[in-house]
Parts: structure tokens; C-alpha cells; sequence
């Protein structure tokens, strides 16, 4: 049998079983770490994913507002980006499936609905509030609002 340049190498193509179980053995250490990170802080992690929620939202109240020429009134509120508003001011271009990309409107991580208004209350065109753990407004720490005109988070849009 020949085993060209290399005689003494018999071995199959692939990965050797050390390799193999080093290799899952590392990804099961690092998806420990990473899950004792979520578990040990999960305020932070509550507050950073409804940063992320209004971020989302403000993406698609823009989508929205490029369709139909303006927000959603207040009393129409978020759930015009899911359903087709049927109170004033009617959307004429309002997307079929809505502007979540069939998602249902999503609730905050303490499983409380988004606050929304139109316009917000420092003059931007809308403001959409979490109310933080407490579900109150105000409070420190996991307690604080988060609005999506919190510097560094959002905009509230204002041409």
C-alpha cells in the first residue's frame, strides 16, 4: 500500500477525536460564560433589549411615515404599524402585512405594551417610552424610563 510522501501518516481525513471534543468543550466553556453574563445582570440585559425594541419600532414608524406622509396619531398608536389604522388620520399607502414584517407588535421585557405619542413631548414628531421594571414613570436604575429621544438611543425623528 502506498501512502506517498508521507508513510507514516494513515490516518483518515478530518478532524481527530481530540480536536473534536477540545472544539466542543471550548464552545460549551464560552456558552457558559455568556450565559452566566445574561443570568447574573439580567436588568441590564431587560433594558438593553427594549432599547433595541424602540429602535425598531422608530424604524418602522419611519417606513410608515415615508408610505402615508405622517406618524400615527396617538390614538392610534403602535398598532397602526401591525393593523390598517381606521380612525384619523387614515393611512392612503399603508403596507399590506403592516411594518413589523408580520412580527406582532412587541411588548417591553417586563411584558408591558410600548408608550407611544405623537408628537413627543420635546417636540420631536413621536416618542415611544418604556416604563422600565417598576412600570412607573421615573425611577433609577432598572426602574428608569427609556425613551427613544434618550441621547444615544434614538431620535423621535425631526426633519
Amino acid at each position: 500500500m502506498d501512502h506517498g510522501p508521507y508513510p507514516h501518516d494513515t490516518q483518515q481525513p478530518g478532524l481527530s477525536p481530540r480536536i473534536l471534543v477540545a472544539g466542543i468543550t471550548v464552545v460549551a466553556l464560552l456558552a457558559i460564560l455568556l450565559l452566566q453574563g445574561v443570568t447574573e445582570h439580567p436588568d441590564e440585559s431587560r433594558t438593553s433589549r427594549a432599547m433595541l425594541d424602540i429602535r425598531t419600532l422608530e424604524s418602522a414608524l419611519k417606513l410608515y411615515r415615508l408610505d402615508n406622509g405622517c406618524y400615527p396619531s396617538s390614538t392610534q398608536g403602535l398598532n397602526a404599524l401591525a393593523a390598517r389604522p381606521d380612525s384619523p388620520p387614515l393611512p392612503d399607502n399603508w403596507k399590506p402585512g403592516g411594518y413589523l414584517d408580520g412580527h406582532p407588535l412587541p411588548r417591553d421585557p417586563w411584558g408591558r405594551g410600548y408608550l407611544y405619542r405623537s408628537p413627543g413631548d420635546a417636540g420631536q414628531d413621536f416618542e415611544i417610552i418604556c416604563l422600565g421594571a417598576d412600570g412607573r414613570k421615573g425611577g433609577e436604575g432598572s426602574d428608569r424610563d427609556i425613551s427613544s429621544h434618550d441621547p444615544g438611543l434614538g431620535s423621535g425623528h425631526k426633519p
